[in-house]
């Protein structure tokens, strides 16, 4: 871990300390936690990624609770920069990397960082994170899936409510003084109509309970073709040609691999309907963007609904930015006060449990623990 003088770092004893106070912003040094039975040890240490956090730990997300691991005995500090990949120099004596944002860990990181245990994810995406590496190295990966599922599906219902009213377009005349213009943007029904889910898991099921009191018909797709809640739910799975040609409203909420990449392009936007908008809450590498501008130029499909794109952020010239049938929000639609809080102690948990010798929960390579090269670690 750097101990570049502008990164924070505290710690306390292992069942004493109190939190920094409020505002507090010098540097500390990390003093050694203690064993039950009272002997020394090296203190757990955890860097927090520089992409979304500043050195006194405070985050673009708000409060991260780090005062936790302080509490625990940990000491903490964030990267003296933000640098993709980390520079190894920055893992030395690292045991567990807090990752805020997308940076990359491949085999050329996490074989050379022998002290690294844990990279814990805040947030449900990894596809920067090279797993399979990741176990052999014998480093576990978490993310937080149960904590972003409520936020993230409350962004999509938002983004298809701005779109069936056509908010955009009714701001604009309301801030133009524009009124006679109204009669133009009637809104699109709600009740009856289907909205398709791309990518139908844990959010996916959380927008669908989101929906039902609209009077939505829900589809789904996923990749096996199975979930155990949609029965329930009464969500039926899919084809994706199927669902993109049934569906008044198509969300994506798949995660982004080599088989997800691009999956909306040109042909997948000529089987939606005319009538049809495209929710992206999922990745931007989910859609081929250049198949999109041309489909909504055209008038192929009635809008779209961005939180996420490629490349991010967009360029000030991009055509995104001029369509009128089109919602964007700059990849934090989902970034509320309970976003933080629930995502944020999921992380710490995972590292807590770490540091205590403990298995955390989602793992995303389970099959880590069985690896010499876990064991080795000491964790």
């Amino acid at each position: 871990m750097s101990t570049a003088t502008n990164a924070l770092t505290t710690t306390a004893a292992a069942t004493t300390a109190a939190a920094p106070a409020a505002g507090t912003t010098t540097a500390r040094t990390a003093t050694a936690g203690t064993t039950t039975a009272g002997t020394a040890r090296s203190p757990f240490r955890v860097a927090v990624t520089a992409d979304a956090a500043r050195p006194d730990g405070n985050s673009i997300h708000g409060d991260l609770g780090l005062q936790r691991l302080s509490e625990h005995g940990i000491s903490w500090s964030v990267l003296p920069s933000y640098t993709d990949p980390v520079p190894l120099a920055d893992l030395a004596g690292v045991h567990a990397v807090l990752s805020l944002g997308h940076i990359a860990f491949d085999s050329r990181t996490v074989d050379h960082a022998p002290d690294l245990r844990l990279i814990a994810r805040f947030g449900a995406g990894y596809e920067t994170i090279d797993l399979d590496a990741c176990t052999r190295a014998g480093i576990v990966v978490t993310n937080t899936p149960d904590a972003i599922r409520r936020p993230l599906a409350v962004a999509g219902l938002t983004l298809l409510l701005a779109l069936s009213h056509k908010l955009l377009a009714k701001d604009r005349l309301t801030r133009t003084s524009d009124w006679a213009q109204r009669e133009h943007y009637r809104g699109a029904p709600l009740v009856g109509q289907t909205v398709g889910i791309v990518g139908f898991g844990s959010v996916g099921a959380e927008l669908a309970r989101l929906l039902a009191p609209l009077g939505m018909k829900v589809v789904g797709n996923n990749r096996s073709g199975r979930h155990a809640e949609a029965a329930g739910l009464g969500v039926e799975l899919l084809g994706l040609n199927e669902l993109l040609e049934r569906s008044d409203y198509v969300v994506l909420c798949a995660a982004l691999t080599p088989a997800t990449e691009k999956l909306i392009g040109a042909a997948a936007l000529a089987r939606m309907k005319p009538s049809a908008y495209l929710i992206n809450i999922g990745r931007g590498k989910l859609v081929d963007t250049d198949a999109l501008r041309d489909a909504l130029r055209d008038g192929r499909i009635a809008g779209a609904g961005l939180d996420v794109f490629e490349p991010e952020p967009l360029f000030p010239d991009d055509e995104l930015l001029t369509l009128d049938n089109v919602v964007l929000s700059p990849h934090s639609l989902c970034w509320t006060e309970d976003f933080t809080r629930d995502v944020a102690a999921s992380a710490i948990a995972s590292i807590l449990a770490v540091a205590a010798g403990e298995r955390p929960d989602n793992v995303l390579n389970p099959e880590v623990f069985a690896t010499a090269a876990f064991a080795a670690k000491g964790a």
